[in-house]
């Protein structure tokens, strides 16, 4: 994908800042959210077996639940806990068509998830030895790992805390710190 060069780059970076200026205010004049939280981020999966042993064997997040979806009969709808009180879901939709997953606008770009030291090793060392394909400190990015699950979700284990970006806080207290 080609990049602003120039001008064109010169007028991103200034309207950047215009928004930053407008709008962004120091965590201690921010109010509160009015979000409680992401309650579940949900996914269409081709195979729900597959699915649940890469998310659960391989990246160590529990299955805590496996129903059928609501709305529409025949298609599981199950999830995984990612701590804090967070859930990933999934569906499947038998017979139906699934289209490798295209980055693009209003798209999935990656789901970023937080993971301790000690998870980010075990992931990286599980996806060698499996042959797993991955980006990771060599694109520049000490503390991710690039990844897709076996339907083409892109996802980033991170190794910043929650509330964190780049170093900084970026949330006030988040409760779930450590």
């Amino acid at each position: 994908m080609p990049q602003p060069e120039g001008a064109e780059l010169d007028a991103v970076l200034a309207r950047r800042e215009e928004l930053r200026q407008r709008y962004l205010r120091p965590v201690v004049d921010r109010p509160p959210s009015t979000a409680r939280g992401i309650h579940h981020v949900a996914f269409i999966c081709r195979d729900v077996e597959e699915t649940i042993r890469f998310y659960q064997e391989f990246l160590g997040f529990p299955l805590v639940e496996i129903v059928e979806n609501r709305d529409y009969r025949g298609s599981t709808h199950f999830f995984f806990d990612i701590g804090h009180g967070n859930l990933l879901g999934f569906f499947d939709f038998p017979g139906h068509e699934h289209p490798p997953l295209e980055e693009t606008i209003g798209g999935v770009q990656h789901l970023a998830l937080s993971v301790g030291a000690a998870q980010f090793d075990a992931a990286r060392e599980a996806m060698d030895a499996a042959g797993i394909d991955y980006l990771g400190p060599d694109r520049g990015v000490e503390d991710s790992l690039y990844i897709r699950d076996p339907n083409g979700v892109p996802l980033e284990l991170y190794q910043e805390q929650l509330g964190i970006f780049n170093g900084e806080r970026i949330l006030g207290r988040t409760g779930v710190e450590g």
